[in-house]
């Protein structure tokens, strides 16, 4: 028995419901990158020791990435309205004790637990959106989303730099987490009168067999990747990650025979499906390796402190902004088009910005690239993440936003992995900044063949219909 929402979605209330599940986002987005900046004040005031600060950091990610398919089956089970209140409430909760805590252990613990709200809160924002949103309207609400879920991380860097340099009311880095409270509290206070009923479907489980093999499978996964370099990519590290991958490959064969799947594979079936995935998971994770190298290189090579770094990357939210705003105006052809043109325009401009810039940043050269490799981002994300809720069901919402939320977090981790190592072992900043961004053009031109396929994909069922 699936139960529907009895009110539907319709004009202005769609504007107050959207800002409501996309100041959740912001929180969790920003939250993954907010600490970075605040890193070394909390290790000096806590007196804590590199191990620990690296799980502060990391473990935030690791966390959200190993939860977030079962926490999206939650919202099947339960309603995505609800999951979404609890995990804001729980986010909530856990951001004060993490400003509140006394000691670098509690700060962890509270920090893992923020994690778990994140997790709950993050992948019914997509689903509620699949479900209550409809043809343009959708194409529009899908933007705002994808900006907000590209640009916290780079708003957690300019305003973690602007609350720690501030040192509000003599509280250090505290204000780090404790800027989440009024926020989420008046959420959570207008959330409820707001936020439609959502499909609960009665039939609904959460398989444990499918709970325990993913989640050992995204830990075997994603702890030697956040891990592996600082330990020098011991054996265990690829021990681990062939175990994680035989553990994926069973999750699916799995999730294929049992009657109430934790992810129903059926939502990657329709032509396009896969192909556009792997193209926004490919662009969202070399985006996240361009910040973090270009956020180094301003830091190490070029001495800027991070909230000067920060603020330098303000062009590129700008450009990404502008076009996730816009791109449901332009004409048809040009919709279908943004995909493929957006990561040559990304890749583009963040080689040309590296060429130009590695040595002296010279901001009238910096600013409009910086712009145009936004742009690209939005264009080769945006548009190709609503056209694939357009191939799916309904009833698999949950299915294509675990996917959407997980993908781009897994491809994160694997790109600062692997390319952060490339960096790392260059010679100098600028050299491996050269190299990152030689690596991110050849993945950019997958990601381009994936949004080809994509494309004819889309021609082919136009013909037919």
């Amino acid at each position: 028995m699936v139960v529907l929402s009895p009110s539907p979605v319709t004009g202005a209330r769609r504007g107050r419901i959207l800002a409501v599940l996309l100041t959740g986002q912001v929180m969790a987005s920003m939250d993954g990158s907010i600490v970075s900046v605040a890193a070394e004040t909390i290790r000096d005031d806590l007196h804590a020791g590199s191990a620990a600060i690296q799980l502060i950091v990391s473990g935030y990610l690791l966390t959200v990435g190993v939860l977030l398919v079962t926490c999206a089956r939650i919202g099947d089970v339960v309603g995505q309205r609800r999951a979404f209140l609890l995990g804001l409430g729980w986010f909530t909760g856990a951001s004060l004790l993490c400003g509140l805590a006394p000691n670098v252990g509690v700060l962890l613990l509270a920090r893992i637990a923020q994690a778990m709200g994140a997790a709950l809160l993050t992948p019914q924002i997509f689903s509620l959106i699949q479900t209550h949103w409809e043809g343009t309207a959708r194409r529009r609400a899908i933007g705002l989303y994808s900006m907000v879920l590209a640009l916290g991380v780079a708003l957690g860097q300019v305003i973690g730099g602007l609350v720690v340099s501030a040192d509000l009311f003599g509280l250090s880095w505290r204000p780090v987490f404790l800027i989440n409270i009024p926020i989420g509290v008046i959420a959570l206070a207008v959330g409820p009168r707001l936020l439609p009923l959502s499909r609960v479907d009665k039939q609904a489980r959460l398989d444990p067999g499918g709970v325990a093999i993913l989640t050992a499978a995204m830990v075997a996964i994603s702890v030697p990747l956040i891990f592996g370099r600082d330990f020098g990519w011991p054996v265990w590290v690829w021990i681990s990650l062939a175990f994680g991958a035989a553990l994926a490959v069973g999750f699916v064969r799995y999730e294929t025979r049992v009657r109430h799947p934790l992810l129903d594979m059926a939502s990657v079936r329709p032509n396009g499906v896969k192909p556009g995935l792997v193209a926004c998971w490919i662009i969202m994770g070399c985006y996240t390796v361009f910040l973090l190298t270009i956020t180094l290189h301003l830091q190490t090579a070029l001495g800027y402190s991070p909230l000067q770094s920060g603020l330098a990357f303000v062009p590129y939210t700008l450009g990404f902004g502008a076009l996730s705003l816009s791109w449901t105006r332009y004409p048809q052809w040009l919709q279908r088009a943004l995909p493929i043109v957006g990561p040559i325009a990304f890749g583009g401009g963040a080689s040309l910005l590296v060429l130009f810039c590695r040595d002296q940043w010279q901001p009238t050269v910096a600013i409009p690239l910086l712009l145009l490799a936004g742009a690209g981002h939005a264009a080769g994300y945006s548009p190709l993440i609503a056209q694939i809720t357009s191939l799916v069901e309904p009833r698999l919402a949950s299915a294509i936003s675990a996917l959407n939320s997980t993908g781009p977090v897994l491809a994160g981790v694997t790109a600062v992995a692997g390319l952060g190592s490339v960096y790392f072992a260059a010679p100098s900043s600028a050299d491996g900044l050269v190299r990152v961004v030689c690596a991110v053009a050849a993945l950019l031109v997958v990601g381009v063949t994936c949004a080809i396929r994509v494309a004819l994909t889309g021609r082919s069922v136009d013909r037919v219909a």
